[in-house]
């Protein structure tokens, strides 16, 4: 029974809000019947707990639920019962014995390993199946929502950097320092992330992409290695249980609210630092599944409203792969996606976010894909979220592909880059437009809004390391238990002749040749660079490309491999600092390839080996260009740029054009020789012999006048 002092409190904001008196709460509900408040004393199973009644006359306005609760303070644990119709076959899913989380709670509990064998709603012993009604409580064993005082007063602002300036590095908090070698003190963990700011800054990266810190439920993998007997783990985290809420476990600080505190204190020291933050973030899909799945939140608050369901409301329409599809486009949850990112924005500071599956967010209550997505665009029009960086991963599981197709200013993960780049560089035919296309921004994508919108990126956190990519011919997912059919099958990837390792010195050296070609790739093209933690030194995977479960040495980044592979990161951190020094490398408009008034040269021209022009043939495997340094956005002059990418069997001989600036050319990037002569430094560079430059198979060369 509630014994504290209550007044009806008010439908806004949703949540928690605490005064210097006690707490505001409110939660929106259309078809409950009745809606009880529990506040509870600590995390223990058998926590005792106070049970606050909302009166649906005195504490409802419209649909939400609402009251103000006197003595109520930071660090309260509390959460819901919900009470209404249970009938999976129209869609309602309402259970009073499951306890409830609330979706605008700003922290989860983090502190005991959750026991979610009772959230489920129905009796899992029922020949009924979800059709049963379960009575267990759910509460001794499930996550508790905390109270938590946010100070308003924050000095920190997020950076607003250009767009074009940025070098986007994804990393996963955990894995980024949990491995022993990174002699960090605070390893896996928000902090341990700010202890690796200097690392991140000699690199030359100025946005980390964090992969999911929501909190999520890394126990709800039920898979065993079949290698090792080594229970499995949902490690990614792409499979969100409440969207406002910090990992817990990813602090070492505490786990009751302090988690809340450590994520800003990170983000503040990479702010001053000047690294911007951007989250990636899962409204595709929940937690909760399936119909078969627990009941966490949403499916207890409203399940036909925050799912689409299908025709026949019992089962859900799994656009998603996850088992279920939020409904992004009902104007409920259309408001609770942007109340959430505004919060991560306006309260966390973060800098953007990039959207996983994000072509869900593009559907229909009924599923359609519409050609005018009204969340798509307010995300992009919110005036709050206006000067935050929107990347949309531009596709979902059920076979929508979007690339180049986002409204507005959304940018989006280039996946026809990835997937181009790759099949030059393995020699295939018929490859050399569509690199030259990649290299110069993808107009054929973002031909009216610009190369800006291009994430450009060769791996990501989904497939192999850039490692794995040039050692492995197919995947070895054998340790993620299923038999090895997770994952993907068309990998664009080429090991040289050798599987794995070891390999012979020779492929070893052909190997680390491809690494820089990638990068060098990388980083001279149109668009925002993205890459993916230590790649830069040679990060593997085992050639396991799906290691979603995988919460151990496969995952983690294991950093003696930085002094194994000096010279590889020497050459990341060199082409970072070099696409920094030219403007011509970042612009925000394509080449025209036509002269400009004024001068005397196009911006850009194509060659071939020879003299000749260049060769668009199914058969041709190298190709090279000439940029003018004027061609820049704000119109001055930057150095000339003769680029060449040979992905050939044979050496090719180049005869060099003149150089629009009139000067002579000088050698800058050779990728088939060893460190440091793979990159010339400036004192060191070094003009080529006579009017042609010789170009080895397998590598690129870039040349500079100026």
């Amino acid at each position: 029974m509630n014994t504290r002092t209550t007044l009806p409190g008010f439908p806004y904001p949703l949540g928690v809000s605490i005064d210097d008196a006690g707490a505001q709460f409110a939660i929106f509900s259309r078809h409950a019947g009745s809606v009880t408040l529990l506040l509870f004393e600590s995390t223990n199973p058998d926590s005792p707990f106070e049970e606050v009644f909302l009166d649906p006359v005195i504490n409802r306005t419209g649909d939400i639920w609402h009251i103000w609760i006197q003595g109520i303070g930071d660090g309260q644990l509390y959460g819901y019962m919900i009470d209404g119709e249970y009938n999976p076959e129209s869609g309602l899913r309402f259970n009073k014995h499951k306890l409830i989380l609330d979706p605008h709670a700003k922290a989860v509990t983090g502190n005991f390993k959750w026991d979610l064998s009772d959230a489920r709603g129905f009796d899992p012993s029922s020949p009924q199946l979800d059709l049963s009604f379960s009575t267990k409580k759910s509460a001794p064993g499930a996550p508790k929502c905390i109270a938590v005082k946010i100070d308003s007063n924050w000095l920190d602002r997020p950076l607003g950097r250009s767009m074009n300036e940025s070098v986007i590095y994804e990393l996963h908090v955990k894995g980024f320092t949990h491995h022993a070698s990174s002699e960090t003190q605070h390893g896996g963990t928000f902090r341990g992330l700010e202890e690796k700011i200097p690392y991140l800054k000699e690199l030359g990266v100025n946005t980390v992409e964090l992969m999911p810190i929501q909190e999520f439920d890394e126990e709800e993998n039920i898979n065993v290695n079949p290698l090792t007997g080594e229970k499995l783990k949902n490690y990614w985290g792409y499979s969100t249980i409440s969207f406002f809420a910090p990992k817990g476990k990813f602090s070492s600080s505490g786990t009751m609210g302090e988690q809340v505190h450590e994520f800003r204190e990170m983000v503040g020291a990479l702010h001053r630092a000047g690294i911007e933050v951007i989250l990636d973030v899962v409204f595709n899909h929940t937690a909760e599944g399936d119909q078969m799945g627990p009941t966490l939140c949403f499916r207890g608050i409203d399940n036909p409203i925050y799912y689409i369901l299908e025709k026949k409301k019992r089962f859900y329409r799994n656009y998603s792969g996850c088992g279920n599809t939020f409904n992004c486009n009902h104007p409920i949850v259309r408001d609770f996606i942007l109340d959430c990112l505004k919060y991560w924005v306006v309260e966390m500071h973060v800098d953007g976010f990039r959207f996983d599956l994000a072509s869900i967010l593009g559907r229909d209550q009924e599923g359609n894909i519409l050609s005018n997505p009204p969340l798509l665009e307010r995300i992009a029009e919110d005036p709050i979220l206006r000067n935050t960086k929107i990347i949309a991963e531009a596709w979902d599981a059920a076979g929508a592909y979007q690339v180049g197709y986002f409204p507005g200013r959304w940018a989006e993960w280039n996946g026809k880059y990835r997937d181009d780049v790759r099949k030059f560089w393995r020699g295939d035919t018929g490859s050399v437009g569509l690199f030259a296309t990649r290299l110069t921004g993808s107009s054929d994508l973002y031909g009216t809004k610009g190369p800006l919108h291009s994430i450009n990126f060769i791996t990501c956190h989904d497939g192999f390391t850039l490692n794995d990519l040039v050692s492995y011919n197919n995947k070895h997912n054998t340790a993620n238990g299923e038999r090895n059919r997770d994952g993907e099958n068309y990998n664009l990837s080429y090991n040289f002749g050798i599987e794995g390792q070891p390999a012979t010195p020779y492929i070893q050296t052909l190997r680390e040749r491809q690494i820089r070609n990638f990068f060098c790739t990388l980083f001279l093209s149109q668009g925002i660079p993205m890459m993916t933690a230590g790649d830069e030194f040679r990060k593997t995977q085992q050639g396991n490309n799906n290691p979603y479960c995988q919460d151990n040495d496969i995952s983690w980044i294991n950093w003696s491999l930085l002094e194994q592979n000096r010279d590889v990161y020497r050459f990341v951190r060199e082409m970072i600092g070099f696409r920094k020094e030219h403007p011509v490398l970042r612009k925000s408009s394509f080449f025209t390839g036509m002269q400009k008034e004024g001068e005397f040269s196009p911006d850009i021209t194509w060659h071939g080996p020879g003299s000749g022009g260049p060769d668009w043939s199914e058969s041709s495997h190298c190709i090279a260009c000439c940029i003018n340094g004027s061609s820049t956005d704000n119109g001055t002059r930057d150095v000339d740029f003769f680029m060449v990418f040979n992905a050939s069997l044979y050496n090719k001989t180049f005869v060099l054009p003149p150089a629009p600036s009139g000067k002579p050319w000088r050698l800058k990037i050779d990728t088939s020789r060893r460190s440091p002569d793979d990159f010339l430094a400036p004192d060191r560079e070094i003009s080529p012999d006579g009017n042609t430059v010789r170009v080895q198979r397998f590598s690129s060369v870039v040349l500079i006048s100026g």
